[in-house]
């Protein structure tokens, strides 16, 4: 079904409830003419009885909407038909700000501050062509492809909306015309040719980028890759808060972090600076988390990070209670992913159940540069020598792993030398990779 393009109306004092109870009903009936399964007269009679006494056509629809929403589980038609109401909830609230294309979207959106230069430079260069796209579009029913939930989150977070009224500035197809447009190279022909393809994908929901580049492309603020990786931290003060004023940097807009965290010497740890002992990591992965939490995208979803220790880091005990609903909440991480960066010699003792032993970056900072067989001599040398904070059979330490993964969520495996044996990152003498991403692909 195609819903057609509706423009705002105005109802005066004068118009009175009843005119209303027949235009909702038969708004309703012409939306649900191919869907057979939903009751037009169901979700009007609700929408009456909830009004307010002063009801207005937008009231209603709204009310219509949530009680179509509300019936989903019994049938999916309703899905269907709350998601055209929406559908034409939107372009009333975008055609009441004059708005009525693709092209005068994107003005409205640059005129506030929303829309980059580049883009709205290319948008009017190739306005026709452009608006012609969305016209297309609309009148073969790109719209009516959404679900509601999914209608409803696009709505909600990602359609820009004005700075001062809070109203969406664009469509759902206007949205996916300028994030294409926002990925053009130039102002050539090619160029728009790849945007039109782009958006055609888009349109016809076969093809959706990440919500970084649904956020921001076209915007002042074009980040819009998905995952970001940073290094550990080195064992010092300024580069510990360096690392939480980037993550936050990257997280307000939508970057997802991997964050290893491994060259942070571990609790007990003699600080020379202080002639005192270091607190370990869960102090400052305290602080991250609250940083992570606080930085949520400008409202629209929380920031995400995953943090990367190594599993000979003699913090890893505390680490594996970081998510754990129980025990002192100081020294637990409820925003914070958890990821171990597995030497391939810790699961060689895992199965042949022998002793691990557990140091700190402050005695042993060379095992983070380290991978393969270099690490291996390492590691055993750090060991004859009596550095190890702690030994404990490995066997004993992948069962914690283990029970936190099955308990939790978290704590995912992931495998330090297998890593740097594949990426070509590492084709380099000096290049050494020390975590995955957020998603640990």
């Amino acid at each position: 079904m195609t819903i057609a393009p509706s423009h705002p109306a105005s109802l005066t004092e004068e118009q009175s409830q009843q005119d209303l109870e027949p235009a909702l009903l038969r708004t309703l009936s012409e939306l649900t003419a191919d869907l057979p399964d939903a009751d037009p007269g169901r979700v009007a009679a609700a929408a009456l009885r909830g009004r307010s006494a002063r009801a207005d056509e937008a009231e209603l629809r709204e009310l219509a909407t949530e009680t179509a929403a509300g019936l989903i589980a019994e049938d999916p038609a309703y899905s269907k038909l709350a998601a055209r109401l929406l559908t034409i909830s939107i372009r009333r609230e975008v055609g009441a700000q004059g708005v009525t294309s693709f092209t005068e979207s994107v003005a409205l959106g640059h005129r506030e501050g929303l829309v980059a230069d580049d883009t709205a430079d290319f948008v009017r260069t190739h306005a026709e062509r452009l608006d012609a796209l969305v016209e297309s579009a609309v009148a073969e029913g790109a719209d009516d492809r959404f679900g509601y939930f999914g209608l409803r989150t696009l709505y909600t977070r990602y359609l820009l909306r004005h700075p001062v009224t809070r109203k969406v500035v664009e469509t759902p197809q206007q949205f996916m015309l300028r994030v294409a447009s926002g990925l053009a190279e130039d102002h050539s022909e090619r160029s728009v040719d790849q945007v039109a393809a782009l958006y055609g994908l888009m349109s016809r929901l076969d093809y959706m980028p990440s919500s970084p580049t649904l956020f921001n492309s076209g915007t002042l603020h074009p980040q819009m890759s998905a995952c970001y990786l940073l290094d550990s931290p080195l064992d010092e003060l300024d580069s510990i808060y360096g690392r939480y004023h980037q993550v936050a940097r990257l997280s307000k807009h939508a970057g997802g972090i991997g964050l290893s965290y491994s060259r942070v010497r571990s609790r007990g740890s003699f600080i020379r600076g202080t002639n005192g002992h270091s607190n370990g990591i869960v102090p400052f992965l305290k602080t991250l988390d609250a940083s992570v939490a606080a930085v949520n995208q400008g409202g629209r979803r929380k920031g995400a990070a995953a943090v990367y220790l190594e599993t000979w880091h003699s913090d890893i005990e505390e680490f594996l209670e970081l998510r754990d609903n129980t025990g002192e909440d100081a020294r637990r991480t409820h925003n914070l992913n958890l990821a171990h960066w597995i030497p391939d010699e810790f699961m060689r003792r895992v199965n042949a159940d022998e002793q691990w032993s557990l140091f700190s970056p402050a005695d042993v900072p060379e095992l983070v540069d380290l991978w393969g067989a270099e690490f291996d001599a390492a590691y055993r040398k750090a060991e004859a020598a009596g550095l190890a904070k702690k030994t404990i059979p490995a066997r004993d330490l992948y069962g914690r792993m283990m029970r936190t993964l099955a308990q939790t969520g978290n704590g995912w495996m992931t495998f330090k030398d297998a890593a740097n044996r594949t990426a070509n990152q590492t084709a380099e003498p000096g290049n050494v990779i020390h975590s995955s991403n957020l998603c640990t692909e």
